[in-house]
């Protein structure tokens, strides 16, 4: 374990990161109606690590994700991805940074039911004007294990293979971090387990960095590290989780966030 720790901390202290937000700040609403859903966040993520961000409900994790990703502009402070900053792009350029060097994975899948598994995969690729290549597609499908079913539209897959096809959406094109929330949320729990070593293979194999919001202790354990979010403020981490550390860690987060509110 000794060994594992030191690995996350000399490449999160390392020169170069996959993400990098700078005292983010969101707030919705203006005056009295003001609500900050992040205040002043400062994390790197380096490549070749797995990350689980956790806190309790209303504490801003998916709020977090979001601004990260490039979903949501933060309202003031900067998001850096492979190095670009999010702020000095428009709409344009964001969607194509989003195509080429983020994947995303969600809990609902976010497949198109008309199209075959190939063409989901393929069309973050075909929509940012670039053909798809075959070669690639065919071993990612390999990968997650759908080799054989690339023809079948999502409404003949079960959960755990629609969630497969997300994940090789976002593996395809070889992005510099994976977004992932609550990417097992809808799933059983050997079928939970199995995507979450997908997820965990190219941190290992090819150096890339995943970011994954969850609510589940166990889904957490899997990560290089948990860091911990309460009230739109980092409350903490922990490097080489258990899911045990993990859920006392939670339990106290919770209670806290009862506490405030009862005070």
């Amino acid at each position: 374990m000794k060994k594992k720790t030191r690995r996350l901390q000399e490449s999160v202290g390392g020169p170069e990161y996959s993400v990098v937000l700078n005292d983010v700040r969101r707030v919705y609403g203006r005056g009295a109606n003001a609500v900050t859903a992040l205040n002043g966040i400062s994390i790197n993520f380096a490549p070749g690590t797995f990350t689980a961000v956790m806190g309790p409900s209303g504490s801003g994790k998916s709020t977090f994700l979001h601004c990260a990703a490039g979903l949501d502009r933060p309202t003031s402070g900067s998001v850096l991805i492979a190095r670009q900053s999010l702020a000095e792009l428009n709409e344009r350029k964001l969607t194509e940074l989003r195509r080429e060097r983020i994947g995303f994975v969600f809990q609902s899948f976010n497949l198109l039911p008309a199209l075959t598994v190939w063409q989901n995969v393929c069309l973050p690729q075909e929509l940012d004007g670039r053909r798809a290549n075959r070669a690639a597609v065919r071993a990612v499908l390999d990968r997650v294990g759908l080799g054989d079913r690339h023809k079948h539209r999502p409404g003949e897959l079960s959960g755990g293979q629609q969630q497969r096809v997300a994940i090789a959406r976002a593996l395809v094109a070889r992005p510099a971090v994976i977004f992932a929330d609550e990417p097992t949320g809808a799933l059983d729990t050997q079928t939970a387990a199995d995507v979450l070593a997908l997820l965990r293979e190219p941190v290992r194999t090819q150096g890339q960095t995943v970011v994954m919001v969850t609510h589940d202790p166990v889904a957490a354990s899997y990560a290089d590290q948990v860091v911990f979010l309460a009230d739109g403020v980092l409350a903490g981490s922990l490097v080489a989780p258990t899911a045990e550390q993990v859920a006392d860690r939670m339990t106290h987060l919770g209670a806290r966030a009862l506490s405030a509110v009862a005070g």
